[in-house]
């Protein structure tokens, strides 16, 4: 058997930045080889690009024919990918809606539907969704979005529900206030009064996230499946 065949291989969308950027470099450093999909830009070094958008069905059948043909079959994916479109309910347009919603839940369903193929016919995978504390107690601004996030959760019940005899785990990691270039971008009393709401007092890093996923997609998650892993510094407790 081929070294290809035998590799860890992971897919991550949405790796060009953030925290997805930061799960690729860390699932490299753990010895997967690593696939990211984009629409722009490149992932990190030591990663494969591929470009494809989670909302065109075609554009990922391509990407993971050529992720599988470059680095093997695909044995874990990572659901990263995901937009905003933030306003209050009243003044939230249909399309403001279905955008999210087909981009954060649609894409994770379009881009994992894909890459289980490979995963049932070795029986063994991990399915790995990253979801949101916005979904799990909601926020105001962010009926969509929230919306988005929670179903996720939905989806990897269902994972787990149909493919867990099949060595096939389904997770979801929700991160909280993470440090980014949208949260360096707010006033300081803004970013005193989020961190005033975490019990920690601060915000999360992208490689705390990273390590999160990084554990779920190895040996010693195998038996945990349907999980929500909250990366929140406290802030969702009880949810």
């Amino acid at each position: 058997m081929s070294a290809a065949a035998t590799a860890r291989v992971a897919l991550v969308t949405g790796g060009n930045r953030g925290i997805g950027r930061a799960i690729a470099e860390r699932l490299v450093a753990d010895g997967f080889r690593v696939a990211v999909t984009a629409r722009n830009g490149q992932g990190p070094e030591g990663v494969l690009t591929v470009a494809a958008d989670v909302n065109d069905g075609a554009s990922l059948d391509a990407a993971i024919a050529e992720v599988e043909k470059e680095l093997g079959p695909v044995t874990t994916v990572v659901a990263n990918a995901g937009i905003t479109k933030d306003t209050l309910l009243m003044r939230m347009s249909d399309d403001d809606f279905s955008a999210v919603v087909d981009t954060n839940l649609g894409g994770a369903f379009r881009t994992v539907k894909r890459a289980i193929k490979s995963m049932i016919k070795a029986r063994h995978g991990r399915i790995i969704l990253i979801s949101s504390v916005s979904g799990l107690f909601g926020v105001a601004g962010q009926a969509n979005y929230s919306s988005s996030k929670a179903g996720l959760v939905g989806f990897a019940r269902a994972i787990t529900r149909e493919l867990g005899g099949r060595g096939i785990t389904a997770n979801v990691v929700a991160p909280g206030f993470i440090e980014s270039d949208m949260t360096a971008e707010l006033d300081d009393a803004t970013q005193a009064a989020y961190r005033k709401q975490i019990p920690a007092g601060r915000y999360g890093t992208t490689e705390e996230v990273a390590g999160v996923v990084s554990w779920l997609a190895g040996e010693d998650a195998g038996y945990i499946s349907g999980a929500v892993i909250p990366v929140d510094g406290g802030l969702g407790m009880g949810h």
